[in-house]
């Protein structure tokens, strides 16, 4: 039987709590003394008031990321990538070697966007390339090609603010 919102239980390590949260696998439990801890639904405990009810073993929280996952991987809706806080509000000068010419000026939020854009539109290639019907060495060879694409734009993991979403090209042994 799974517990549900609002059992009491005691626990031989955290004590006496209540169960504010049931998921597919845990039990989210706020102990009066050691505070909010999640436990497997099969750990041992005692059962003190369990509550039945309908409960729904899948989160809300887990509905949501499964659901952006497939957004990313089957859209073209890219996640929200910031900029690194000191290049906010800044300008991207391309100064041309002419004299003559006049420079161009641009916002570097709208470079960083057209940049994201781009690596956002080369995962979708690369997820229709592993999922297309090519035999395999055609999947790696065009794998290649997009890992030396991603290797070029290393350049630009400077205006990245988080380094987790960085270019990587292929890394050498």
């Amino acid at each position: 039987m799974i517990l549900g919102i609002g059992s009491r239980i005691k626990h031989p390590e955290h004590g006496i709590g209540v169960v504010t949260n049931v998921t597919a696998k845990m039990y989210w439990v706020t102990f009066i003394e050691n505070g909010l801890e999640t436990i497997e639904i099969d750990e041992e405990f005692e059962v003190i008031e369990g509550v039945e009810d309908e409960v729904d073993t899948v989160s809300f929280y887990e509905v949501e990321k499964t659901f952006k996952d497939l957004l990313k991987r089957y859209s073209d809706i890219s996640e929200v990538v910031p900029i690194a806080d000191k290049w906010k509000g800044g300008n991207l000068i391309l100064q041309p070697g002419d004299s003559n010419l006049s420079a161009k000026e641009m916002p570097i939020d709208t470079f960083f966007h057209k940049i994201v854009m781009v690596r956002d539109r080369i995962r979708v290639m690369e997820q229709k390339i592993n999922s297309s019907n090519l035999d395999e060495q055609d999947k790696i060879d065009l794998q290649q090609y997009i890992t030396r694409m991603y290797g070029s734009l290393t350049t630009f993991n400077v205006l990245f603010k988080n380094k987790s979403q960085n270019f990587v090209g292929s890394r050498s042994k």
